[in-house]
């Protein structure tokens, strides 16, 4: 996050239901077998997705959601079935504010 900026945590079944809060700034989604961040309607937003994370499989991709959307969902299914598990996680910012 940034300084004074709020953090919205949730899971990918309420982003699914409810939608990012007009508010937010920051939004880090956990818990989402369903790739909910396909279900939104702003592409533009940046996504910075992770799996394993702080292990040696760690994946890492970034960037507009409507240009890794699909990638994202793509890598995930194949790392869970190389796996039989994954644990992975996700920040959604609007566009256009400054990635520090």
């Amino acid at each position: 996050n940034r300084i004074g900026d709020a953090v919205q945590i949730t899971t990918g079944r309420r982003l699914t239901e409810e939608g990012l809060p007009d508010n937010a700034g920051s939004t880090v989604v956990m818990l989402d077998g369903k790739c909910a961040f396909n279900t939104l309607d702003d592409k533009d937003l940046v996504i910075h997705w992770g799996a394993y994370l702080g292990t040696p499989d760690e994946i890492l991709i970034s960037g507009r959601l409507g240009d890794v959307g699909d990638e994202i969902a793509k890598t995930r299914e194949e790392a869970r079935r190389k796996k039989g598990w994954i644990m992975d996680t996700y920040l959604l910012r609007k566009p256009g504010e400054p990635e520090e």
